[in-house]
C-alpha cells in the first residue's frame, strides 16, 4: 500500500487552542502537553489574554481564533479543542470554520451529564470566574435551559492571582484547598447536585481531590478531549476475546 501525504510531521490527533498566557500549567492542566498519553499540538492565539476572552469576550477574537483552528486543521489534527471553557461563546462560528469536530469548552459536556441524572437532580458547574460566565456562554454550549448551580473561583485568591490575573507564579496546593471550598460550599448550598462539571481547563489537576471531598461525580476538559480521541483514532479493540 502506498501512502501519500504533504505535512512536516504527524501523529498529532488533538490540537489545543491556548489562551495568550504565562502562568505555569501544571501536569493535569489541559496546556500541558505532558498531561496526556497521547500526542497533541498547542497552538497559542496571540492576544488572547484572560482579561480579553473571559471578562471583556471581546469579539474581536473571533476571527484570530478561526485563522488558527483552519491552521490546525491544515496540520493534521482531526478535533479541536481550547484552554479556556469561555470560548464556548465562539463555538458555532468554530465548528463552522473547519471539517473536524471542535469542541470548545468542558461546558459542552452538560446535556450528557445532566441526562445521567434523576428527574430531581441539577447539574453542579465551578468556573473561573461565576460573574463573567453568562448566557451567551450557555447558549454557545447548548445549555441555556439546563437546572444549574454555579459556582466561582474569583474571590479565592491564589486562584485568582495565578489564573485570573496571569501572574508568573503558582501554589498549586493552595488552589487545590480553595477548590475543594468553593465545591463543597456549592453542594451545601445545592443538595440537589447529582454531578459536578469544571468549566476552567485549568482545573483537571484537582478533579480528584474534588470528587474526593464531595463524594460526587467530577467532570472535567481532560475527560472530554480522552473521550473525543478515542472517537477520531479508533483502533481495533477486542482481538484477544473469547467466547
Amino acid at each position: 500500500m502506498i501512502m501519500k501525504e504533504g505535512r512536516g510531521h504527524y501523529g498529532q490527533a488533538i490540537g489545543i487552542l491556548t489562551l495568550d498566557t504565562r502562568f505555569p500549567r501544571i501536569p493535569g492542566d489541559v496546556g500541558n502537553a505532558s498531561s496526556y498519553c497521547f500526542p497533541v499540538k498547542l497552538k497559542r492565539v496571540v492576544g488572547a489574554t484572560v482579561k480579553r476572552v473571559v471578562t471583556e469576550r471581546d469579539p474581536a477574537l473571533l476571527q484570530p481564533f478561526i485563522k488558527a483552528a483552519q491552521e490546525l486543521e491544515k496540520e493534521g489534527v482531526r478535533a479541536i479543542t481550547t484552554s479556556c471553557g469561555f470560548l464556548a461563546m465562539f463555538q458555532k462560528e468554530l465548528a463552522e470554520a473547519v471539517k473536524i469536530p471542535v469542541f470548545t469548552s468542558a461546558l459542552m459536556m452538560v446535556p450528557l451529564v445532566y441526562r445521567m441524572l434523576g428527574r430531581h437532580q441539577i447539574v453542579g458547574i465551578l468556573t473561573a470566574d461565576s460573574t463573567a460566565l453568562t448566557k451567551q456562554h450557555l447558549q454557545g454550549a447548548g445549555i441555556e435551559s439546563i437546572p444549574l448551580a454555579i459556582a466561582g473561583m474569583q474571590d479565592k485568591t491564589e486562584f485568582a492571582t495565578a489564573i485570573l490575573d496571569d501572574t508568573l507564579t503558582i501554589d498549586p496546593e493552595k488552589v487545590e484547598q480553595e477548590m475543594i471550598s468553593v465545591a463543597q460550599q456549592l453542594v451545601e448550598t445545592n443538595p440537589e447536585i447529582g454531578a459536578l462539571v469544571l468549566e476552567c481547563a485549568n482545573m483537571p489537576p484537582y478533579t480528584f481531590a474534588i470528587h474526593t471531598a464531595t463524594g460526587l461525580p467530577v467532570f472535567d476538559l481532560y475527560d472530554f478531549i480522552n473521550f473525543v480521541y478515542n472517537a477520531v483514532v479508533v483502533q481495533e479493540r477486542f482481538t484477544k476475546g473469547f467466547l
